[in-house]
């Protein structure tokens, strides 16, 4: 098993993330803090987006559900305001199964948007948080962001990239 051959090991295959013995793989210094193996600043929507607390902002992206719900995405637009609410669309997304906007999960006031999605929209099909995210907020109701779900839900097709 993996977790003999490097021990403190910690690997969610939904989140494609790996930790090692408190620190990223990166090699950041940063401390991450876990909760039964899975980062505790990390969440997730039932409509396939991750969340994830990166100081006092949070961090919306594709989750690997949403990205399996969608298929290959070929086309973005990025519905900019300067708030949002979860009632909000954050991005209108052209894919192999759908033609879907995505609402917000959260509301907040926004930081940034990804603006590079909109000329390079299979960013969204990775897995890399770097590539893949949408927008940036802050803002946010720590209450809210609690509440939202702990792991990502199944996806029937997800695969290991």
């Amino acid at each position: 098993k993996l977790q003999n051959f490097l021990p403190g090991m910690a690997c969610s295959l939904n989140v494609r993330l790996c930790w090692i013995m408190g620190k990223r793989h990166s090699g950041s210094k940063k401390k991450f803090t876990k909760r039964n193996g899975r980062d505790k600043m990390k969440k997730y929507s039932e409509n396939g987006l991750w969340i994830k607390q990166d100081g006092s902002e949070y961090v919306i992206g594709l989750s690997p559900k949403g990205q399996d719900d969608l298929g290959d995405v070929s086309f973005v637009e990025l519905l900019k305001s300067e708030t949002v609410t979860p009632d909000d669309s954050i991005i209108s997304v052209e894919a192999a199964k759908a033609v879907t906007e995505l609402l917000a999960p959260l509301s907040g006031t926004v930081v940034a948007f990804h603006d590079k999605l909109e000329e390079n929209p299979e960013f969204l099909n990775e897995l890399e948080e770097e590539k893949n995210w949408i927008v940036r907020l802050n803002g946010v109701d720590e209450v809210e962001f609690n509440a939202l779900l702990d792991e990502d839900l199944p996806c029937e097709q997800c695969e290991v990239k």
